[in-house]
C-alpha cells in the first residue's frame, strides 16, 4: 500500500528526522536520515509518498540542491528501484554524504550550485528493500511498470509480463495506473529535469554482466535515439578526464529488450519538447564479477546483486562516486562539450554505425 504526499505527510520529514527510532529498521533508510539530519540548510528535503508493508511505514525522500531556476541545467540521481540491489542506494548515499560535507568548505562546489540543480531520490522502493525482493510490496517490478510496449520480441518473463505477481518481472494489471513509487518518480523528473536546456538522469542498478555498463535508451526497441551525439560526446569527455575507466557505454537494447521501462516512458515524453535535451542513463554495475571473485555469494539472496566483502564494497563506492561527480560537473558545463551543426550529425552517424549497424 502506498500513501501519496499530502501537507500532513510533508510534515513527517521533520518527525522522521527528529525521531528516527520510530522508523523501521532499514539500514539504508537510517543512513539516509542521518545524512539529512546533518545536512543543515543546504538541502531542500521532502517526502514524496509513504510505502506501507507488513505494518511498516517507509518515507520516499527527495533531496534537492542548487538553483531551481528552470533555465539552468539539472541532474537527477536515483537508486533503490529494485529492492535486492542495495548497492545502488549505497553508492548514492556515499555520494550525497560527500557532496553535503564538501558544501561546508568547498568554494568551487558552492559556486557550481549557483548554476545547476541537483536532485536525489536514493531509495525509491524502500518496501521492496525491506522485504528483500526485486519488486515493490505489491509484487510489481517498477522497471516493467510503465505503459510502454516493446516493439520487438522480448525474453520470456524477463521482458515483463502480466501473468502473476508471484513471478519476477511482473508489470502490474493491464490498464491500471503506474505504481505510486513510479508516479512520484515521474512527477519529480517532470518538475525538476524536463523543460531545462539540458538535463541528465542517472539510475543506479546492479545484477548484470562482468563489466560496469552505462546504458542509455531505448529498452523497448532497438531503434536509435535522437541524442546519440550527446552520448558519444559525453563518453569522449569522460575518457579524456578519466582515461583508465572501466565503463562500457551501450544502448540497453543491445543486451535485451523489455516492456514498461520507466526511463523509456519519460524519455519519450521529453521528446515532445525537442528544443530541450533530457538524457536518462542507467549505471548497471557488473555484479557477476563480484560473484566470480567470491562464488559463495551465489548462496546468498543478495549475493548476485551486491558486493559482500567489505574491501570490495569500499572499492565500488569509491569508483562510482568519481563517475557521479564527473556527471554532475559535465551537466553544469554542458555548453562547453555539447555538439551542434555538422559535427553533431557526423557523431550521430558514427553512433548509429557503432551500436546499431555493426
Amino acid at each position: 500500500m502506498q500513501i501519496p504526499d499530502t501537507p500532513v505527510t510533508r510534515g513527517t520529514v521533520l518527525i522522521s528526522l527528529l525521531l528516527p527510532s520510530l522508523m523501521p529498521s532499514l539500514p539504508e533508510l537510517r543512513e539516509l536520515e542521518t545524512i539529512l539530519h546533518q545536512s543543515g540548510h543546504h538541502a531542500d528535503i521532502s517526502v514524496l509518498c509513504h510505502v506501507v508493508t507488513r505494518h511498516k511505514r517507509f518515507p520516499v525522500y527527495k533531496i534537492a540542491l542548487g538553483n531551481p531556476d528552470p533555465s539552468l541545467p539539472a541532474i537527477g540521481f536515483f537508486g533503490g528501484i529494485h529492492g535486492l540491489e542495495r548497492i545502488g542506494t549505497q553508492v548514492l548515499l556515499a555520494f550525497l554524504r560527500g557532496t553535503l560535507s564538501r558544501l561546508r568548505w568547498d568554494v568551487s562546489l558552492q559556486h557550481m550550485l549557483e548554476h545547476i540543480r541537483i536532485v536525489f531520490i536514493p531509495l525509491i522502493n524502500p518496501g521492496g528493500m525491506w522485504l528483500g525482493t526485486r519488486a515493490n510490496p505489491n509484487g510489481v517490478d517498477l522497471m516493467r511498470n510503465s505503459p510502454v510496449e516493446a516493439r520487438e520480441k522480448v525474453p520470456l518473463l524477463l521482458g515483463g509480463h502480466r501473468v502473476s505477481n508471484l513471478l519476477p518481472w511482473y508489470r502490474g494489471p493491464a490498464g491500471q495506473e503506474m505504481e505510486a513509487e513510479n508516479l512520484v518518480l515521474a512527477e519529480t523528473v517532470r518538475q525538476e529535469l524536463m523543460g531545462r536546456p539540458f538535463s541528465l538522469a542517472v539510475d543506479c542498478h546492479s545484477g548484470f554482466g562482468l563489466r560496469d555498463r552505462v546504458w542509455f535508451p531505448l529498452a523497448h526497441t532497438a531503434d536509435p535515439i535522437p541524442h546519440l551525439a550527446e552520448v558519444i560526446a559525453l563518453e569522449e569527455l569522460f575518457e579524456q578526464t578519466h582515461p583508465s575507466h572501466r565503463y562500457l557505454f551501450e544502448p540497453q537494447s543491445l543486451q535485451y529488450r523489455t516492456h514498461g521501462d520507466i526511463w523509456d516512458y519519460l524519455y519519450l515524453e521529453a521528446l515532445q519538447q525537442p528544443q530541450h535535451c533530457f538524457l536518462p542513463l542507467t549505471l548497471e554495475m557488473g555484479s557477476w564479477l563480484w560473484v566470480k571473485k567470491n562464488p559463495r555469494q551465489l548462496f546468498s539472496r543478495l549475493g548476485m546483486f551486491n558486493p559482500v566483502a567489505e574491501h570490495r564494497l569500499h572499492r565500488v563506492l569509491r569508483r562510482h562516486t568519481s563517475w557521479l561527480d564527473f556527471l554532475m560537473r559535465a551537466t553544469c558545463g554542458y555548453q562547453s562539450w555539447q555538439v551542434s551543426g555538422p559535427r553533431r550529425l557526423r557523431m550521430q552517424e558514427q553512433a548509429v554505425r557503432r551500436w546499431f549497424n555493426p
